[in-house]
């Protein structure tokens, strides 16, 4: 019976004649195949997904952040089903100190095959839980740690990592930012505002935040290093709030 060496999309780096010796693996997708699976997902992010809802854009960032329900959409249009599981947790109620990580499983539904797993965790020393009474956001350290394993894993299921990048934890720290003894930059400076506007923030609890953090008393007096690192405790805070509401 004569055999399609190239059935099935399988593209072997080898002849025939060489199949038997210790090799690489082969490519089991064409290239075409995998530019045409790229390029659908791509339309569907630009046609389905909905920016602010499903992903978020941060000023002085090339790639998006991939938002929970922007991940459950494709977890619902790649025919995923999902499970989560706690591997560890710290639960120290005396001092007030949690901490959790999840591990979560895609399965897909047509054949109940594991496509991916991922790892996300979450503590209630996070900068953004600083100003909460850690008793009071138990619930919303655990879904934020099942919220993270639920992206991660989902980047690594649709390889998606190259539309979106796995969370605000991601954007670059301190060290990473050039130009960091220079002041803050107008663009980081409305970022600030519009974040702290958002979650309806007092003006107060802000100033004391940066005082508490960076010993400055007015954003202006921000660099752009710490700038950075201000947006995203706000932005860890906003998606606390929005935790809590859910």
């Amino acid at each position: 019976m004569k055999t399609d060496k190239h059935a099935n999309n399988i593209v072997p780096f080898l002849s025939n004649t060489e199949l038997n010796r210790s090799s690489l693996p082969n490519i089991v997708l064409s290239s075409d195949a995998s530019k045409q699976r790229i390029a659908e997902l791509q339309r569907f992010v630009q046609d389905v997904m909905i920016k602010g809802v499903d992903y978020g854009l941060i000023h002085g960032f090339s790639k998006p952040t991939l938002l929970k329900p922007g991940a459950e959409k494709l977890c619902d249009v790649f025919g995923f089903s999902k499970t989560a599981e706690v591997v560890n947790r710290i639960e120290h109620w005396e001092s007030g100190i949690f901490a959790y990580e999840v591990k979560m499983k895609l399965i897909r539904k047509d054949n109940g095959i594991v496509e991916a797993e991922g790892l996300g965790s979450c503590n209630s020393k996070e900068s953004s839980f600083q100003q909460q009474n850690p008793y009071t956001i138990v619930n919303t350290v655990l879904k934020m740690a099942k919220k993270r394993a639920l992206i991660d894993a989902v980047l690594s299921a649709t390889r998606s990592s190259g539309l979106f990048t796995q969370d605000i934890e991601d954007f670059p720290r301190q060290s990473d930012i050039k130009g960091g003894d220079d002041l803050a930059t107008k663009v980081q400076l409305q970022t600030i505002f519009h974040i702290v506007n958002e979650i309806d923030m007092p003006t107060d609890v802000a100033k004391e935040m940066m005082k508490m953090t960076f010993d400055v008393k007015r954003s202006t007096q921000l660099t752009k290093k710490q700038a950075s690192d201000f947006i995203q405790d706000l932005l860890h805070l906003k998606e606390a709030y929005e935790e809590v509401r859910q």
